[in-house]
């Protein structure tokens, strides 16, 4: 099943569980706070051991790919060359922003708009972010990088295929003949 509607139908299914859950009880809400706070020291503990271990492995093989371009601007992306080490640490860079942003984000619905019900959805959906995150499925689980896990990584589309960079030779050649003819200008 798609990793969007997977999404989908537990965060459904968690806000029926969440309805039955008495929050207006302190010792309950108490336990749901702590069930989120240990849901996130989790997901971020996870998350630096998974950049420990890439700077720990090293892989220094290159990898190019041309970029996928910005919705919003008119360039077609650029080619990217990098290493697989590098990739999988800026890859685990963005999950990191994401955890932020979502801790953030709850903190101001339930400290300032006093929401309690997404505390107990968002720590069932940071743990399933946290198993479907594609550098812990390659560095903590043990999965051979090939198919869904071949770097770079696809972005997964709800209701669509995967769209993401492009690594076949013909685009990168188109890539490099882009930035060959920009220099000679």
């Amino acid at each position: 099943m798609n990793a969007g509607i997977q999404n989908m139908m537990l965060s459904l299914g968690a806000m029926q569980v969440a309805r039955r859950i008495p929050f207006d009880d302190p010792e309950v809400l108490h336990y749901v706070r702590l069930g989120y706070i240990v849901a996130q020291v989790i997901i971020l503990g996870t998350y630096f051991f998974v950049s420990y271990k890439i700077k720990q492995e090293n892989d220094q093989t290159v990898l190019k790919y041309v970029d996928t371009p910005s919705p919003l601007s008119s360039d077609s992306g650029g080619l990217v060359t990098t290493t697989v080490r590098d990739y999988d640490l800026s890859e685990t860079s963005k999950l990191l922003r994401g955890a932020y942003f979502g801790i953030a984000m709850m903190a101001v619905f339930h400290i300032y708009l006093k929401y309690t019900q997404p505390l107990f959805i968002q720590a069932l959906m940071g743990l399933k972010n946290l198993y479907d995150a594609k550098p812990v499925a390659i560095h903590i689980l043990g999965k051979k990088a090939e198919g869904d896990l071949k770097r770079p990584f696809k972005a997964a589309s709800m209701f669509g295929a995967a769209a993401g960079p492009q690594t076949d030779a013909a685009s990168i050649a188109e890539a490099e003949k882009k930035v060959g003819t920009k220099k000679e200008d």
